[in-house]
């Protein structure tokens, strides 16, 4: 008599904002394994609802539209917010991406009476790594720098939102997050697939495209089946409480030891690097693709949904360190860690088995 009551107390409703990203995708993938988790996911584009995903498209820019699709969302107890919108500059970026975790908060905690916690989504740029050379490991006590920066502006926003609520924040603070998904603009690992196959394809050898400085600095990469179970951890231990927290793999490389095994994946040979732009020289082989798709049987993906050259061209541009400190989170429990080469492996083996890539 008592157990019904009991398991109705335990389960708990994720709302998962940006459901179709690299992070949502796989933070909904952790969490189906979870038994005692019900999923919500929303997106612009929506998606194939199943047993334990309900899917709802929204638009987040549009508290008009949003409103009536999440207002009836009394269950939700955690929001993980791992949105994002692009834009030219970074000052243009802050907009819409402040407004639209301010419009799915405000649609929804007002409804769901049990929220217990809002889980945000950020990244180095709270740390200026996207401008230059910034302080190495970076820690999550480090101080703001000068704006615009919207990752800061957003957790500012549930900081002043918190006091006096029955639920807490975390912000999540991954490296370069790789993992399967597509129409991403953020997709590492398939700028280095697709760009491998197309040079196997054209029987080039595998170059490095980046600054001649970005082979040899030092980086670190988040895998986004380890960053789903931080995400969590943080999200449902009070240990992490309104805090920010950096994930990374656990690992650090040089592009200069890792880029010829990327390429022996692919059955090539490395050459000697050669700055280029992804963005310039990819921009002429979507027809190339296209055949490259009926001729091995791929997945009818489009080129624009496979190409994130603007992101690997940025990546690849990194002639200095890039790397935060990662013991706050072992401090506080989380003790996951992954290989950043066999990562890369899975992910590719995962793209041949999907038939994204020959």
């Amino acid at each position: 008599m008592n157990s019904k009551p009991k398991d109705a107390a335990q389960r708990k409703t994720a709302l998962v904002v940006g459901a179709n990203g690299v992070i949502g995708r796989n933070l909904i993938e952790y969490l189906v394994a979870l038994p005692e988790w019900d999923i919500i996911g929303i997106s612009r584009r929506g998606g194939e609802n199943t047993s334990r995903v309900r899917y709802i498209a929204a638009d987040l820019l549009n508290p008009g539209d949003l409103s009536p699709k999440l207002g009836s969302l009394a269950q939700v107890t955690h929001i993980f917010y791992a949105a994002y919108q692009d834009r030219p500059t970074w000052a243009e970026l802050v907009p819409p991406n402040l407004a639209m975790l301010v419009n799915a908060v405000e649609a929804v905690e007002p409804i769901a009476h049990n929220l217990q916690h809002i889980s945000l989504m950020q990244g180095y740029k709270v740390y200026g790594a996207h401008l230059g050379p910034f302080k190495t490991p970076a820690r999550e006590t480090d101080a703001d720098h000068m704006p615009p920066e919207f990752n800061i502006d957003q957790q500012k926003f549930l900081e002043q939102r918190q006091p006096g609520k029955s639920w807490t924040w975390s912000a999540l603070r991954p490296s370069v997050v790789c993992g399967f998904a597509l129409g991403n603009p953020m997709n590492l690992a398939m700028v280095i697939a697709v760009y491998a196959s197309i040079s196997k394809e054209l029987e080039l050898p595998l170059r490095f495209p980046g600054k001649p400085g970005a082979y040899r600095s030092l980086l670190e990469m988040t895998d986004a089946g380890l960053l789903a179970q931080a995400t969590v951890w943080a999200a449902t231990d009070s240990r992490c409480a309104n805090q920010a927290f950096n994930i990374t793999n656990g690992d650090l490389f040089r592009w200069d030891e890792l880029w010829p095994k990327l390429a022996a994946f692919f059955g090539l040979e490395a050459a000697p690097p050669l700055p280029m732009s992804l963005s310039a020289v990819m921009e002429d082989k979507e027809p190339l693709w296209n055949r490259m798709v009926e001729k091995y049987g791929l997945e009818r993906n489009s080129y624009k949904a496979v190409s994130s050259w603007g992101f690997g061209d940025f990546v690849f541009s990194w002639d200095y360190d890039f790397f935060a400190d990662g013991s706050k989170a072992r401090r506080l429990g989380f003790h996951e860690f992954i290989d950043t080469e066999a990562m890369f492996m899975r992910i590719f083996a995962d793209l041949r088995s999907r038939k994204v890539i020959p």
